[in-house]
């Protein structure tokens, strides 16, 4: 595949949901990708069949589409691949880069204990015995006795590997799977990638990487899988860029069981793409002094640069993440906000059923409650009380605020005489001026007294401004309302559940 456009690729592991660190790495390659007139390759690393599940590929390939990073190329699947790793296990066999080894991890701690070494790893046991392929044993790379290795990184600069600290690792498992260097290597040869940007938590395996790499290509290894034959000689070591870890409030590594890791979920509740790519762009990197942080794709594309990147970790903060979310939220214009609410007005999102949502009202209310929410998936409780015949009640705030307060049962009936009184000035001036009237009458302030009106209306103590919620829910109903919060109040009950 020989090219002489930059080529990056994105290889996640489907074990799991997709994590924002993954997400980070997939967003990095592709601003790579776009701001050099590169390719960007989405490879799905998935051999491990005992921990790969088909649905979570679909969760890698939906969550890229929703994130706006398609691939330029593939998905291409390793499990597809085990012919072209077979071939290049046989060339470095042949080549004597890889011997047969039958100990067991148990074997290898038990010599290593003996001999007094406390620092864990393969002893060499086998490398000499010229034990035969196949049954059950491993395939080890050997590894230089002495020297560096060098990893040159574009994040980090030159990191030095003693090979005296590496072991002969296991390249091929005993049942003849390929792990993950070979694999990686092969692919990334085959795919003629010139850049490898990923995380921190792989550079360990760089220098395992390059040393591959260089007996492969001193064999004469091809990109068509042949040894010295037609094919594209063996393309150069592509740039190593290892992206700094992500930490969580604490400072530590982000945790799969403990943490908010999983894009889905963000999806889920209503984040913007838009603004999850911006914020997902500042952890690690920061746009050029004197801008925002707030920027557009375009001008993410414009300024990144692997060579800005910090090495030092990235805290992913959730509440600064929602603060952005709410922002972009905030500056869609109101069809916009009104098309991006409607997964969550319809089916098992909304709490009211389908037939009951009215489009008219809700864009009625839409820009008040647009100023309030900081993610999508809060606005279906900000209307909820519109599309339902009951308000779903918050019962802590009905006992603060009805039981728990004497003069609740008088701003009730206050509220009623003056709302009725109104006919049809029903807007939200004329209920605002009424209810400055009705906490006069009781010697409160206007937000005491719009506090029994509202858990009467919505059920809830926060929600839109309250005059314009009541303009659109109109004078029947919020009357009926008030004068069924009164009964309950007088006779000292509360609402069912």
């Amino acid at each position: 595949m020989a090219t002489d456009a930059p080529r990056v690729r994105f290889a996640p592991s489907p074990t799991g949901y997709f994590h924002v660190g993954s997400a980070r790495t997939a967003l990095f390659n592709w601003l790579v990708a776009r701001g050099t007139g590169g390719i960007y390759v989405l490879r799905i690393e998935d051999t491990d069949a005992e921990r790969n599940r088909e649905e979570w590929v679909d969760g890698i390939l939906n969550a890229l589409h929703w994130l706006g990073m398609d691939p330029d190329e593939g998905p291409y699947r390793q499990s597809l691949r085990t012919e072209r790793y077979h071939r290049a296990i046989d060339a470095l066999w042949d080549a004597g880069a890889l011997f047969a080894c039958g100990c067991t991890h148990d074997e290898v701690t038990a010599r290593n204990k003996a001999a007094g070494i406390v620092t864990p790893g393969y002893d060499g046991h086998c490398r000499a015995l010229g034990l035969p392929r196949g049954d059950g044993r491993a395939l080890r790379f050997i590894t230089p006795d002495d020297g560096v290795t060098v990893v040159p990184d574009v994040i980090r600069g030159d990191v030095e590997f003693p090979c005296s600290a590496m072991d002969d690792f296991v390249a091929v498992k005993g049942s003849g799977a390929p792990l993950f260097v070979l694999a990686n290597v092969i692919d990334d040869i085959d795919m003629a990638i010139t850049q490898v940007i990923r995380g921190e938590d792989l550079l360990p395996t760089a220098p395992r990487c390059i040393l591959m790499w260089d007996v492969l290509a001193r064999i004469g290894w091809t990109t068509d899988g042949t040894v010295g034959e037609a094919g594209a000689p063996t393309p150069p070591l592509p740039v190593f860029a290892h992206l700094p870890m992500l930490v969580n409030e604490a400072r530590k590594k982000l945790s799969k069981r403990k943490d908010p890791v999983a894009v889905e979920s963000y999806r889920d509740q209503g984040y913007l793409p838009e603004a999850f790519v911006n914020y997902l762009g500042l952890l690690g990197w920061s746009p050029p002094a004197d801008e925002a942080e707030i920027f557009t794709r375009d001008q993410m594309v414009e300024w990144f640069a692997l060579d800005d990147v910090n090495h030092s970790p990235a805290f992913f903060d959730v509440a600064k993440l929602t603060h952005m979310n709410g922002e972009y939220i905030r500056a869609l214009p109101v069809d916009a906000f009104v098309e991006a609410c409607r997964p969550w007005l319809s089916g098992d999102s909304a709490p009211w059923p389908d037939d009951a949502f009215d489009e008219s009202v809700f864009r009625a209310m839409a820009p008040v409650v647009q100023e309030r929410v900081a993610v999508l998936g809060e606005v279906p409780a900000m209307v909820d009380f519109l599309f339902l015949d009951t308000p779903e009640f918050d019962l802590d705030a009905w006992a603060k605020v009805m039981a728990g307060d004497d003069g609740a049962p008088t701003i009730l009936q206050a509220a009623i005489d003056a709302y009725g009184a109104l006919g049809d000035d029903w807007t939200s001036t004329s209920l605002h001026t009424a209810t400055n009237g009705v906490a006069e009458s009781v010697g409160r302030k206007l937000g005491q007294a719009q506090a029994p009106v509202r858990i009467a209306v919505t059920g809830r103590r926060v929600g839109p401004p309250l005059f314009e919620a009541l303009e659109v829910l109109g004078t029947e109903r919020t009357l009926a309302r008030l004068r069924a919060a009164a009964e309950l109040v007088a006779a000292g009950r509360t609402p069912a559940p």
